[in-house]
């Protein structure tokens, strides 16, 4: 899975998700989620933040690519960045509660690529849909304001 890294008043969208079969190293996988991310957004990520788990990874720029626990090659901006890192967390735990991500009931490889590609538009809905609330009261408390201060004041 990835998501943005970036403080989001909304919370951070899932630009990508996949099902794995087997038991892949992290490492491993770090190429075609990437590769999946630049389909989907069609932008090559600026800077890949991972978990000690990648190490060893087949990504073909490692430069862009900065571990946990990384001490070389790090400036105070990407340090900010990498700490960051630990907010995915939150989101897979969401998308295992909320999502209905912990427990598939689509049989065969093809159901659990469409089990997880389905919880990941649904935690990009559900973040718009509140987004959408949140806009809605605005502008009803804006037309509100607007119906009871013409009422108030004489014509």
């Amino acid at each position: 899975m990835a998501t943005t890294n970036a403080r989001a008043p909304g919370g951070q969208f899932v630009t990508y998700i996949g099902a794995l079969h087997g038991n892949p190293y992290d490492g491993h996988t770090l190429k075609d989620t990437v590769a999946g991310v630049e389909a989907i957004t069609g932008l090559e990520p600026e800077r890949t933040f991972v978990d000690k788990g990648y190490r060893g990874h087949d990504y073909d720029k490692p430069v862009r690519v900065f571990r946990s626990g990384q001490k070389r090659g790090l400036t105070p901006r990407i340090k900010r960045q990498l700490r960051r890192r630990s907010a995915i967390e939150p989101v897979i735990g969401h998308m295992k509660e909320d999502g209905r991500l912990g427990r598939n009931f689509l049989s065969n490889r093809h159901g659990d690529r469409l089990n997880a590609i389905l919880c990941g538009v649904g935690q990009n809905v559900r973040l718009l849909l509140r987004w959408f609330t949140f806009l809605l009261c605005f502008f009803l408390g804006c037309l509100y304001d607007a119906v009871l201060l013409r009422r108030v004041r004489p014509a």
